[in-house]
């Protein structure tokens, strides 16, 4: 009798690591009480939210030089509460606040698929689309909004992220009928090399494997950026490196260093950088958008946004 119950000791304390990693890395309000984290010197809560349906905390810290801004959201039903807003297509880009304003209920905004302008140097190879596709797409293969197919071009694969049933899922060169297959309400995508982690797993080039000036400035240069991490469907969180003269901005090695350190997540995706990082919130559930305050202002126009609604 002695043994069996040693035996069942040994047995719970075995599971207990597990059970607690499973733990670390789901945020619902009911099980986790948005405490600060320990990232870097002097973590401060900047905005706190919570309702039945959307929680999140909201904080920032200094570290090597730079300001980082971090986001930890549950929302209860992924599929319908993030939102996608775009600018006109095809004519003009808008300004993230103005995207966002779009929207009713948003509690949450941020900046989402980076623009290609029409003066950058390349295009893909064997890239069929128009070029205008390519500049107001990213990569240009598939873009839908709010359910709405508005691009889809044959024989570009889809590197981006997708909303579905399941949440926000990551997706790495995959043909667009696999994609559409999913009935994705919302598309975000970026460049190929965008996507920094999956499954554990580091996606980044080694630095000797760069061998165009553009990959080199997407993954190597320090800039203000703009991040995506799924954690579950329901969890997720969000990193801002912001604009200014102060702060030299990172590079996506270093952030996908962060994240390896700090979270498991099931994917990382960098959304955008540069001069569009924008992040606006709520503090109270009973205002509407008019209250959303500005942490993060964008001084560049964008292609979309992402929010998050109640």
């Amino acid at each position: 009798m002695m043994r069996r119950i040693v035996c069942l000791l040994l047995a719970l304390l075995c599971l207990a690591p597990a059970c607690l990693a499973g733990e670390s890395t789901a945020y619902p309000p009911e099980e986790f009480e948005f405490l600060l984290g320990v990232y870097g010197p002097k973590e401060r809560k900047v905005a706190e939210y919570k309702s039945d349906t959307v929680s999140y905390l909201i904080e920032s810290f200094n570290l090597e030089g730079t300001k980082w801004i971090l986001t930890r959201l549950w929302v209860q039903d992924p599929v319908r509460q993030f939102r996608k807003a775009t600018s006109d297509w095809g004519k003009k880009l808008a300004s993230p606040r103005d995207l966002i304003r779009k929207i009713p209920g948003v509690v949450l905004g941020t900046n989402a698929s980076g623009y290609v302008n029409k003066f950058y140097p390349e295009l893909p190879d064997n890239y069929p689309g128009k070029p205008s596709d390519y500049f107001n797409t990213t990569l240009g293969s598939l873009v839908i909004t709010e359910g709405e197919l508005v691009r889809e071009l044959e024989g570009v694969p889809f590197h981006g992220l997708a909303l579905t049933e399941d949440g926000i899922t990551l997706y790495r060169g995959a043909d667009n009928s696999f994609v559409l297959a999913t009935n994705p309400v919302n598309t975000w995508s970026f460049f190929e090399y965008c996507a920094l982690q999956e499954g554990g797993y580091d996606l980044l080039p080694e630095e000797k494997d760069l061998t165009t000036d553009k990959e080199k400035d997407i993954v190597k240069v320090k800039n203000p950026r703009t991040v995506i991490a799924r954690i579950n469907r329901n969890n997720y969180i969000f990193l801002h490196i912001p604009d200014g003269a102060k702060f030299r901005g990172l590079s996506l090695y270093r952030i996908n260093e962060f994240f390896f350190e700090h979270f498991k997540a099931e994917w990382v995706y960098n959304l955008d950088g540069g001069y569009s990082t924008a992040l606006y919130y709520s503090t109270s559930p009973k205002k509407n958008n008019a209250a959303l305050k500005m942490l993060l202002k964008s001084t560049q126009q964008v292609a979309d946004v992402l929010c998050v609604t109640e």
